[in-house]
């Protein structure tokens, strides 16, 4: 996805919230943001890629700060919180057990911050109010036809914490006798699964683990590994979650190959890209 103008002062938040967790150090963050604010200047302009400036300015906080993985102290806890509010979904799953349904799921993982939950947020409810509202963009009925033809699917997950919500969906996926591989980052970054968190919920119980093969916000077509790219490919059907999946995914020439991707409508550049207003959910067909 090309960078809209809301998308810069979005970089430097997100910048500021890395740095304040990767360290305490005022004078190395100073420092940092002035490269950051450089590279700004360097790669934000028209048409280009939001999620590959992203990657550029959180590699370099790691790189400068020597923490290779500033969200841990986030990320530490949000399977075990999620599985708190496992057993709503699974009730609400078992009265409606539609594939649609199961992509609600799968999405409501997305719009929890499980690093950021308060007392005074009632989870259940949230959970409950969003499993009940319709889809604003549905191509469900389309990945349905593409999952009876398909042979070997490839499923791009998000974050830590959600991929508890994804594995009930790649449970429905599998009955429509597919093989799943499930992509994780190679390395961290922001909160995004790796093997480990993959493992630590048993996603290897129902699907075949891989790694895009790098640390990139998404997915970066030059950064895939040689490995990646081949599985990239020989996918019949690709299932993407979250926002970086699809910013990356809309930056690739796709061909023929039917992409699906699920997310919550988080900002206004998603929102106009995707033809839905904010806070919208969405399962769409690029």
């Amino acid at each position: 996805m090309k960078v809209y103008y809301q998308c810069a002062p979005c970089f430097l938040r997100q910048a500021r919230e890395a740095l304040d967790m990767a360290t305490t150090d005022e004078s190395l963050k100073l420092e940092v943001m002035e490269k950051l604010t450089k590279i700004l200047g360097e790669d934000y302009q028209r048409n280009a890629a939001s999620n590959k400036i992203g990657t550029r300015i959180h590699r370099t906080i790691k790189k400068e700060t020597g923490n290779e993985d500033p969200y841990q102290i986030q990320k530490e806890k949000c399977n075990q919180i999620a599985q708190q509010f496992l057993p709503t979904i699974k009730k609400l799953l078992k009265k409606d057990s539609s594939l649609k349904n199961h992509v609600k799921a799968a999405i409501t993982g997305n719009i929890i911050d499980f690093g950021a939950l308060g007392l005074e947020v009632d989870i259940e409810n949230l959970i409950q109010e969003n499993m009940q509202r319709d889809l604003a963009v549905d191509h469900s009925p389309q990945l349905e036809e593409e999952l009876k033809k398909a042979h070997e699917v490839l499923y791009l997950v998000d974050n830590i914490g959600e991929i508890v919500f994804d594995k009930l969906l790649i449970e429905k996926l599998k009955e429509y006798q597919v093989q799943i591989t499930v992509a994780v980052k190679e390395k961290p970054i922001l909160n995004d699964a790796c093997l480990s968190d993959a493992l630590e919920i048993g996603i290897n119980d129902v699907a075949e683990l891989t790694t895009i093969g790098t640390d990139s916000i998404g997915v970066v077509y030059e950064d895939f590994s040689p490995e990646f790219r081949e599985e990239f490919w020989n996918a019949d059907l690709i299932i993407a979650k979250g926002l970086g999946n699809y910013e990356g995914l809309d930056e690739i020439e796709l061909k023929d190959k039917p992409v699906f991707c699920l997310l919550n409508v988080k900002c206004e550049p998603i929102a106009r890209n995707v033809g839905a207003k904010l806070g919208d959910n969405v399962i769409i067909k690029l």
